[in-house]
């Protein structure tokens, strides 16, 4: 601010008027407002150093140019989420309050020296997990302008750009939740019916990564991968001991979860997914068959449909004689449509608000999250007959919707009441070369590409996929991973982790010959489908199964696919093999594979983390274990 002399009483009131023009003709306005803006503005503390800027824009400029601190290119390179960048932050201004290199941890004598010290970083990957810490989450200076600026100026990038209400994330930080999942029971439980479960081997709920799975990528990304599962995940030893396993899950905030199941809900609203679905002959065959085939079943029911879409699951349940029939849509406009289609073929019940008569059918569509029910309707606990729901997502988990059916389970379904589908189940295999794009690439028009197969390949380990794989591009045995029984089941059971061993299915092994190399394929990863039960329990005169398995015709769930880091060479053969080479290699493949995935819902609501560990046995029993891969299906 321009100095002012202040005022002096031995003045008269010329001379004083007279220096109050000269004070007036030295001020420049101009530059007071810039330096009060400046002021006011330069709230920007570097990381490093005592100096302060208008802008996060001017700060990374700095630190980039004078400390070699360029954080745009960290977040970028790391695809680094909000509150992961957010961590970043926090855990710098740590590091150089103790004057410390944030990257490689050397102790400085002073933040001189420190400066002096700062370097590139060569690996970043390697100390990403430096500040993984929730530690972080909590800001180390009050009133950090960039914690609350640094995605403001971004554009054209939906996964850093990031509009922050201040009050609001700092409302979200202190309701940051510590979850523990106490699965001894569970673990236990398990343990007692081993001898009913060989096929799927010994299940356990662990949380993969230091106790807790943490890649809310919306990108679908991998957050690490080549972690060393020794280090990182619990074993089956430690499992059996019966600890409790932690796991730190973010409250994202009502508002958040808001927006989230907003945007999913609206995701449905697109006709062209609804057509699909009902293009789905085996979807419809199988919901047509265990709702119409089965009538001492639906015969005056009381029947609840979750997440009717466009209610042809209702329509089924009127046809086949149900005498009322809820149907809960929490997308708006398609609520609106399964009314209007109801009334359009006569089966409607309760017409819309506004309307001055009720129709003579017997559906009575909902508007609403099927948790929210009783605020949009007035039904008795317990009072429904047959709960019914198409709720499977990618791999069965993916959307999350499950939940909501086993909610309306426990709160309106009658005690016996039948659950349709009442049984799910995951499977799992591995597939070969042939499933992969390698052989398009190795012969295009005579020409070699196979330098693009193989960096597709590559990038395909780092993310699922979910595609059509057809059977004769497993190269081993299919097992069960997973068994759902959706009438017994608790909520937490969802998240899972189970062990299974695959057999290699090679066709040398039928071929009688010696030859080793005639007796080994090789595997490139595992491919995940599922199966879901209307069994006899209910559906006692025609069962029905919906399987999207590769060896049945394809459906619009297709298969989940995770691609090996590297490629496992496997043998059904008992032929001699090097024992001095690595299990997996050719010259001494795997006779069979086993795994360890652990399913879970992951912090971004409705995406699963899904964690695979995967170790060759060979025929003499000898092992070679590889890094654990951590997957985000959103």
């Amino acid at each position: 601010m321009a100095n002012r002399t202040e005022y002096d009483p031995t003045l008269t009131d010329d001379e004083d008027e007279v220096e109050e023009l000269q004070d007036w003709d030295d001020w420049n306005a101009e530059e007071e407002e810039e330096e009060e803006s400046s002021d006011l503005d330069s709230d920007f503390l570097c990381f490093f150093c005592h100096s302060r800027f208008s802008s996060c824009d001017e700060l990374f400029d700095h630190c980039s140019a004078t400390h070699h601190f360029d954080f745009p290119a960290i977040r970028k390179a790391l695809g680094l989420s909000f509150y992961s960048s957010f961590k970043l932050i926090n855990y710098l201004r740590s590091q150089v309050a103790e004057n410390r290199c944030w990257s490689c941890g050397l102790s400085c004598q002073s933040n001189k020296d420190l400066q002096n010290h700062l370097h590139e970083t060569v690996n970043l990957k390697d100390i990403k997990p430096m500040w993984n810490s929730d530690e972080y989450l909590k800001p180390f200076l009050q009133d950090d302008s960039v914690l609350f600026s640094f995605g403001e100026d971004e554009e054209g990038d939906d996964d850093y750009a990031v509009a922050v209400d201040k009050d609001e994330l700092m409302s979200d930080l202190r309701h940051f939740e510590e979850i523990c999942i106490d699965h001894q029971i569970h673990v236990e439980k398990i343990a007692g019916e081993s001898d009913n479960s060989c096929e799927s081997g010994r299940r356990d709920v662990d949380s993969p990564s230091n106790g807790y799975l943490n890649t809310a990528s919306s990108s679908g990304k991998v957050t690490a991968n080549g972690v060393n599962s020794g280090e990182h995940v619990g074993s089956a030893d430690r499992m059996t001991k019966g600890k409790s396993i932690k796991a730190y899950i973010p409250n994202h905030g009502s508002k958040d979860m808001k927006n989230i199941n907003d945007d999913y809900f609206a995701s449905y609203s697109s006709y062209g997914i609804h057509r699909e679905m009902l293009s789905d002959k085996v979807r419809m065959d199988a919901y047509g068959q265990a709702i119409l085939k089965n009538p001492s079943l639906l015969k005056s029911a009381i029947v609840m449909d979750v997440g009717c879409g466009t209610g042809i699951l209702s329509l089924f349940a009127a046809q086949a004689g149900a005498s009322r029939v809820i149907a809960v849509e929490a997308s708006k406009k398609m609520a609106s449509v399964a009314t209007r289609i109801a009334k359009d073929n006569g089966l409607l019940w309760k017409s819309p608000v506004g309307s001055t008569t009720d129709g003579t059918g017997v559906i009575e569509v909902v508007q609403g999250m099927v948790e929210e029910l009783d605020k949009s309707m007035v039904i008795q606990p317990h009072s429904v007959d047959v709960l019914l729901s198409e709720w499977m997502g990618y791999c069965l988990l993916y959307e999350a919707m499950l939940s909501s059916v086993l909610f309306a389970r426990d709160k309106w379904l009658k005690p016996g009441g039948a659950i349709l589908p009442d049984t799910a189940t995951i499977f799992v295999a591995g597939f070969g070369k042939g499933a992969t794009s390698l052989p398009f690439w190795e012969n295009v028009y005579g020409f070699n590409m196979s330098c693009v197969g193989k960096e597709l390949v590559d990038g395909a380990a780092k993310v699922p996929i979910v595609d059509v794989v057809e059977d004769h591009g497993l190269v081993t045995s299919a097992a069960i991973l997973q068994t759902f029984d959706l009438v017994t089941m608790k909520p937490d059971e969802v998240d899972f982790t189970a062990s299974v061993v695959l057999e290699p299915n090679c066709d040398g092994a039928t071929s009688g010959s010696n030859d080793l190399k005639s007796e080994t394929t090789w595997c490139y990863g595992i491919v995940l489908w599922f199966e879901t039960g209307f069994t006899s329990r209910f559906c006692k005169e025609k069962p029905a199964v919906l399987s999207t398995s590769p060896y049945t015709p394809q459906t619009h769930w297709m298969q989940t696919i995770l691609t090996f880091q590297e490629p496992i060479a496997v043998t059904s053969g008992k032929s001699w093999v090097d024992r001095s080479a690595a299990v997996g290699t050719e010259v001494c493949p795997a006779a069979s594979i086993q795994l360890r995935i652990s399913i879970a819902r992951a912090s971004q609501h409705r995406n699963i983390d899904i964690s695979l560990e995967t170790t060759g046995i060979d025929p003499h029993g000898r092992k070679h274990s590889w890094p654990l891969q951590l997957f985000n299906l959103s």
